[in-house]
């Protein structure tokens, strides 16, 4: 583009010169693509919106233009692009990423991309506990550190009989018996008991 641009530039100043028109013209030429590059932003970022995108922009580049992840974002970012003929899904965790180092799956973002940041995942409690309500899952938390996270059983609370309500594959409701070091999983629902003596 830089060359057409001085080849038009110097064709410009010839005909203006060889018409007669004007003597040593300064002439400049400002390009603008046709298209601007743009990336789309959305879900639990600081700034939702369209990006555009010059050179190379990876996906945490673009995650920084964006102001970053917000604290309700989660650990996964939806990449959904267009090979031409159907759309694309790929699920990135950039947590693992960074605590990693790997960064090939810091993808280099095209125009049109859609950046969906996922939110976090959440567990629920209710019962007998200090502070009942709606909390962050970490990875790999157990049923103890999600308790914890609660502020801990009330008096009347008992970890015996402790269940857990989660969907299974088909979507089911289940009321589960769990261990105090079973693991936590999305969207469950832990209830504590009250204790009966």
């Amino acid at each position: 583009v830089h060359l057409q641009a001085k080849q038009l530039l110097s064709k410009i100043v010839k005909l203006l010169e060889s018409r007669d028109i004007l003597r040593k013209p300064q002439v400049n030429i400002l390009t603008s693509s046709l298209q601007s590059q743009m990336v789309s932003v959305l879900g639990y970022v600081r700034n939702q919106g369209r990006y555009p995108i010059e050179g190379k922009r990876s996906l945490t580049d673009i995650l920084a233009m964006a102001g970053g992840i917000t604290p309700d974002g989660g650990e996964l970012v939806a990449l959904i692009r267009s090979d031409g003929s159907k759309f694309n899904k790929e699920i990135i965790d950039v947590i693992e990423m960074v605590r990693s180092g790997d960064l090939t799956r810091n993808l280099n973002i095209r125009s049109d991309d859609l950046i969906y940041v996922e939110r976090a995942l959440r567990f629920y409690i209710y019962g007998e506990v200090q502070r009942p309500g709606t909390y962050r899952l970490e990875r790999n938390m157990t049923v103890i550190q999600a308790l914890s996270v609660g502020g801990g059983l009330t008096q009347r609370g008992t970890e015996r009989g402790l269940r857990i309500q989660r969907r299974d594959a088909e979507g089911n409701l289940q009321m589960l018996t769990v261990k105090s070091s079973d693991l936590v999983e999305p969207d469950d629902v832990l209830y504590i008991k009250e204790s009966l003596f």
